[in-house]
């Protein structure tokens, strides 16, 4: 009986602290938390009304993941906004790695994979009819996970492991919020999906550069304003 109860407070803190990460995330990617600026765990009690533990687990994995940083004698902050030239690097990176990779891909991909992507395809085109605002990190981490499958489906971890370790998305989503620019990627990707339903290693290649080139120029606009 004392396992069983044990368990239940274990899977109860689990699922708070999913809860307290979902709300993180969400106000990490909406600029509601600005980048760099301090992330106070006892504030976080008093607004969320949890205990502390929920909260340092999700902040672990939100440090994890790029979007939070923890200082030795300071705690925890947002990561601070990307750089023009941190910007331009990552995309340079992208348009070397993942045209190749989606070509690959391409050629070596199994059924459950376009099966998978095709699925969060519809689940990002569903989010991208809806003009709510909150909807926006939930697009992120579909696009994330899009990308993620595209590039383990091409065979080349090293390449995997590389952009996600980068955090790539989500840094780049923290940049701007505009609803055409989920509209526009959505479209892309549809082109980068037919390429792979015909297994057509130089359509997906030409697919996926010019959805990068053109996620780029969108995005540059935060860098004018």
């Amino acid at each position: 009986m004392a396992n069983e109860r044990a368990k239940g407070v274990a899977l109860r803190a689990k699922g708070l602290a999913d809860e307290v990460y979902d709300i993180l995330f969400k106000k990490l990617l909406l600029l509601e938390i600005q980048p760099g600026s301090r992330i106070t765990v006892d504030n976080l009690v008093k607004e969320l009304g949890v205990s502390q533990t929920p909260i340092r687990e999700a902040l672990g994995r939100l440090e994890g993941e790029g979007l939070v940083v923890k200082a030795h004698f300071v705690g925890y902050s947002a990561s601070p906004q990307i750089s023009r030239q941190k910007f331009e690097e990552l995309y340079e990176l992208r348009i070397l790695l993942e045209p190749f990779a989606a070509k690959h891909a391409a050629l070596n991909m199994k059924s459950e994979a376009l099966s998978s992507l095709h699925r969060i395809a519809r689940e990002m085109a569903e989010l991208g009819t809806n003009k709510r605002r909150n909807h926006y990190s939930t697009f992120a981490k579909l696009d994330a996970a899009f990308h993620n499958e595209m590039l383990a489906a091409a065979g080349n971890e090293l390449i995997r492991e590389t952009l996600a370790h980068l955090h790539t998305h989500f840094h780049i989503f923290r940049l701007i919020f505009r609803s055409n620019l989920t509209e526009e990627a959505l479209n892309e990707h549809e082109a980068i999906l037919a390429a792979f339903d015909t297994k057509n290693g130089h359509a997906a290649e030409f697919a996926m550069r010019d959805h990068i080139g053109r996620s780029r120029e969108r995005l540059l606009q935060a860098f004018a304003e």
